[in-house]
């Protein structure tokens, strides 16, 4: 979907001009309303304030892209306007705001917004792009400009316009398939996609990559794909469905080698020599690696069963954590007493529907872990584990082993009752692996894992409370530290773990975690010092690299480390060292300073929840100066 076909002409302003904000975004639904796509005004006008409440869309560099996803919209639709004096829009690089797109998107399962926001995104990384709008005179400049600008970007389309019959007429499929999964399903999982397509089209290979993400699967391989592919790699750090490549050479690796080692994985999917995949053992067990000749260690394969419950469990702490901690924000007036969080009934919705999705938390991690080791019989005994742990007083610990040990019992429940005819197949799995599985799983959480793990999570808990002066800021620069080492890779997540396991009490209720702080600061330095390297050291980085600062910024600010990953796999003797002492200077001082939060994401959008905010922001500003201090001295010139 191109920006031209979006941008209507009765929606473009080039002599705009507002008072405010709020003006502005007036003006700017006005232009929209003209398109005949808006059924309801004023309804879209109000979700689009709500959104602007969440967290400016000013993104920087005079840019401002306004959205809003509604049934108020019937179709998708853009408007543009230019303000040539600027407008305050709370911008996050704090300057005015002159080019504004509004994306209007119906409330259907298609994300256009995202689409359009990615695109739009791609665009204005272009200094040049950007001076082209403030300088252009008409709409047909307009057009003429950006239709020229995603010609360049988008080149790939206009191939495929051009040549459609060709592409459907290829009998011989593609040389190659490809599917990307990574734990938290953003930025590893397209990254990876994206650097096996660029790799593979500069070497005229032919190749089709799925991609497993937080949104779903995109992009499917299909029988016919599979059935005439030469090599398939599966670049993953989860659980992704194996028995589909049963007879085929398989190459599996973890995903950070789908973006630094594309040319080797697409010599060895090639090459014929790739092990065969005899199809997965004992149900869904470790992606199917098993079967491989090249086989996985152990510790690999427990990493991607833990890592299939984190990803899974995710979404439940982050969108619980967010709405405990909304509840706080909006009840500040209640601060230091019994009801602080629930005085107000905005402030007890959110904490009650926060609370209740965060108690999901241990049951998810347990289940998934279960369903990676033994497929869908383990996910029912995974779950009543974990709540279990939850109940019990075992808590995060107890769910991770009642994970492993729900798994694990199901496939010796599998063996165990092999011997049975044919007949009483159907009923293994809803019958005998749910109530047999309950049973033993029951007991052995009352009489092992529960009093054990139990005892263990009390030890730790107690050992964390009573941490203070320097063991405690050597944690906070350990943790923030493991956050820049890898950049959302084992290290990382194994920081961002132990994170938001400290957010669970020992009686399984959310709270404020210093330890969180430490790695959620962490997270944000190595993007944020890049991008301010890039500022203050110009001749230091390529022009492409300094283009993608704006980028960085954003994700930095957005606790979305993923934005160094290019920047460090070009040069991470250099990248890897300045990013991780910065990032560990910052997740000390903020243990120095005693700072807290009860989010476990969301970035500088949550830092009004955050216990000594003021001090958590010069903690995050001092260790991106000493990240980019680091960049400057350390890179050589370009």
């Amino acid at each position: 979907m191109q920006i031209t076909d979006l941008l209507k002409r009765e929606s473009v302003e080039l002599n705009g001009s507002a008072t405010d904000k709020k003006d502005a975004l007036e003006k700017m639904v006005a232009l929209m309303v003209k398109q005949g796509n808006i059924a309801d005004p004023e309804e879209y006008k109000k979700r689009v304030f709500a959104r602007e409440e969440e967290g400016s869309t000013g993104v920087g560099e005079g840019v401002a892209i306004p959205h809003a996803k509604t049934a108020a919209v019937t179709k998708p639709g853009l408007a543009f306007m230019r303000v040539k004096d600027g407008v305050e829009f709370d911008s996050l690089d704090g300057q005015p705001a002159k080019l504004f797109f509004l994306i209007a998107a119906p409330d259907t399962k298609d994300n256009v917004h995202l689409d359009v926001l990615s695109r739009l995104s791609t665009l204005l990384m272009d200094p040049d792009f950007i001076d082209g709008l403030m300088a252009v005179d008409s709409v047909d400049g307009l057009y003429d400009l950006i239709a020229k600008a995603e010609k360049e970007k988008f080149p790939d389309e206009e191939a495929k316009e051009e040549a459609p019959a060709a592409e459907e007429a290829k009998p011989e499929g593609y040389q190659v398939l490809a599917v990307t999964a990574c734990p938290t399903g953003i930025a590893h999982t397209y990254m990876a996609a994206e650097s096996l397509e660029q790799h593979a089209a500069k070497r005229g290979i032919s190749i089709k990559v799925e991609t497993n993400g937080q949104s779903g699967v995109k992009n499917a391989l299909t029988a016919d794909d599979i059935a005439n592919a030469t090599g398939i790699i599966v670049a993953a750090d989860k659980y992704v469905p194996m028995n589909r490549f049963k007879g085929k050479r398989v190459v599996i690796v973890k995903v950070a080698d789908g973006i630094n080692k594309a040319d080797q994985l697409l010599d060895e999917a090639l090459s014929g020599h790739a092990p065969v995949f005899e199809g997965e053992q004992g149900g869904a067990a470790a992606a199917g690696a098993e079967a491989a000749a090249a086989e996985e260690s152990q510790a690999r394969k427990a990493y991607k069963h833990l890592m299939n419950g984190v990803s899974h469990m995710l979404p439940f702490v982050i969108g619980g954590g967010i709405l405990i901690a909304l509840a706080f924000l909006f009840d500040m007036g209640a601060a230091g007493t019994a009801n602080f969080g629930s005085s107000t009934p905005l402030a007890k919705f959110f904490k009650d529907v926060g609370g209740l999705a965060f108690s999901f938390m241990m049951p998810m991690l347990a289940g998934f872990i279960a369903a990676s080791i033994a497929d869908r019989p383990g996910l029912l005994v995974g779950f009543v584990a974990g709540a279990m742990a939850a109940s019990g007083g075992s808590g995060f610990f107890g769910a991770l082993v009642g994970g492993f040990a729900a798994g694990y019992l199901i496939l010796v429940l599998k063996k165990f009752l092999s011997f049975l005819p044919d007949s009483l197949e159907n009923l293994k799995p809803i019958l005998l692996y749910p109530v047999l599985g309950l049973m033993i799983m029951g007991a052995l959480m009352v009489l092992v894992i529960n009093p054990v793990m139990g005892a263990v999570n009390q030890w730790v808990n107690g050992g964390l409370t009573s941490m203070s002066g320097g063991s405690k800021v050597l944690l906070g620069l350990v943790l923030g530290g493991m956050m820049s080492i890898d950049f959302g890779g084992p290290l990382n997540k194994a920081a961002y773990v132990f994170g938001t396991a400290s957010l669970a009490g020992a009686d399984g209720q959310a709270v404020s975690s210093p330890f969180m702080a430490s790695v959620m600061i962490g997270g944000m330095v190595p993007p944020l010092a890049i991008a301010v390297a890039c500022r203050l050291f110009p001749k230091k980085f390529t022009e492409q690299e300094r283009s993608s600062s704006l980028t960085n910024f954003v994700m930095g600010l957005s606790f979305i480390t993923e934005g160094a990953i290019p920047f460090a796999a070009e040069d991470p003797s250099r990248v890897i060292p300045a990013c991780c002492i910065g990032a560990a200077v910052a997740g000390a001082l903020s243990m120095v300073f005693g700072c807290t939060i009860p989010a476990p994401h969301g970035g500088i959008f949550v830092f009004g929840v955050v216990h000594n905010w003021p001090m958590y922001l010069v903690s995050l500003a001092v260790g991106t100066g000493v990240g980019a201090v680091l960049l400057g001295v350390l890179k050589k010139n370009k």
